[in-house]
């Protein structure tokens, strides 16, 4: 993972929103005085619900700074990875920053602006006593995944793995923990947030070199 998330870099995310979309599009937005922002809320530290139930964190803040670069009022719609790009076709949200990697595939479905402003690649969480220390240790594994992540099919078809795949981090993460799969696929930059917290930090790990390193970009519709 790779945090290229710097004052610089968000100035520059947020102006890209306005070159992505058109003047009616802009003026559509301005006039309802509300830009509509997809967003994680189960993601530390970009995005996740603080003790009082608001949504938080670094996307939060980039989310934040476009609204006020156009002068308008925020609201943020929680996504996951299996229905964020869902949100942006339908029209539900106008922007979404929501911790995806800029894939071509994606681009084929939705416009994602040329600045990053931040990367990370795939790893996976288990417990020590698996004693995993390659990906080819994943063969005729179960291994957990969240619907919509790149990597689940590179995770089955080139490590042997057998995806469980679940709608959410929790999910997922709560099959682990029951045992209903080994290892929990995922972004290494989520996973190294929660090996910091002691429900995890004392029994798991991420065991494997990080692979699929890919820049995380902000979407608006396609053709915008």
């Amino acid at each position: 993972m790779k945090s290229i998330l710097t004052i610089s870099t968000i100035l520059a995310t947020a102006f890209s929103f306005s070159a992505t979309v058109t003047a009616d599009d802009l003026d559509d937005i301005k006039t309802k005085g509300k830009l509509i922002v997809a967003v994680k809320a189960d993601y530390k530290p970009y995005g996740y619900r603080n003790d009082s139930g608001d949504i938080v964190g670094l996307e939060i803040d980039l989310a934040k700074d476009v609204a006020k670069r156009l002068g308008v009022e925020l609201e943020l719609v929680p996504a996951q990875s299996s229905n964020r790009m869902e949100f942006l076709i339908d029209g539900k949200v106008d922007l979404l920053i929501a911790t995806m990697s800029d894939k071509p595939s994606r681009r084929e479905v939705v416009y994602i602006a040329d600045q990053a402003y931040y990367s990370s690649g795939s790893n996976i969480i288990a417990k020590k006593s698996s004693q995993f220390t390659s990906w080819g240790d994943l063969n005729g594994q179960k291994v957990c995944g969240i619907q919509g992540a790149f990597y689940n099919k590179a995770t089955q078809t080139t490590f042997g793995a057998t995806m469980v795949i679940f709608d959410t981090n929790e999910e997922s993460l709560n099959a682990l923990e029951q045992g209903k799969c080994s290892a929990f696929v995922y972004d290494d930059s989520y996973i190294a947030g929660i090996l910091k917290e002691a429900q995890w930090s004392a029994d798991y790990e991420m065991p494997l070199p990080t692979i699929n390193d890919n820049p995380w970009g902000l979407a608006v519709r396609l053709g915008e």
